[in-house]
């Protein structure tokens, strides 16, 4: 008798199956974690750098959080476009 985490499993796997990555695709899919970590980090020290110039005035402030915080979305999404054009093979 199989356990319930065994059928939940079986059904993923039939859903959607695991593809093994060559050690190219896992260098390339580091590499690119590394790029963008760097990436989200510079924009991170420079908002928040010219957050600290605005300390007193609110509106900017949160002006340039907002922008922290769409920047950091919209880098998050194109690591995930190009981490999925790699396991694609792409």
């Amino acid at each position: 008798m199989k356990s319930a985490y065994e059928l939940a499993m079986e059904r993923l796997n039939k859903n959607a199956p695991t593809t093994k990555l060559t050690a190219a695709q896992k260098k390339a899919l580091a590499e690119l974690d590394s790029v963008y970590a760097a990436k989200i980090a510079g924009r991170e020290i420079t908002l928040k750098n010219e957050l600290a110039q605005v300390a007193g005035e609110f509106e900017k402030a949160d002006a340039l959080r907002e922008q922290l915080a769409t920047e950091r979305k919209k880098l998050q999404a194109e690591l995930e476009e190009k981490k999925d054009r790699v396991r694609q093979g792409k």
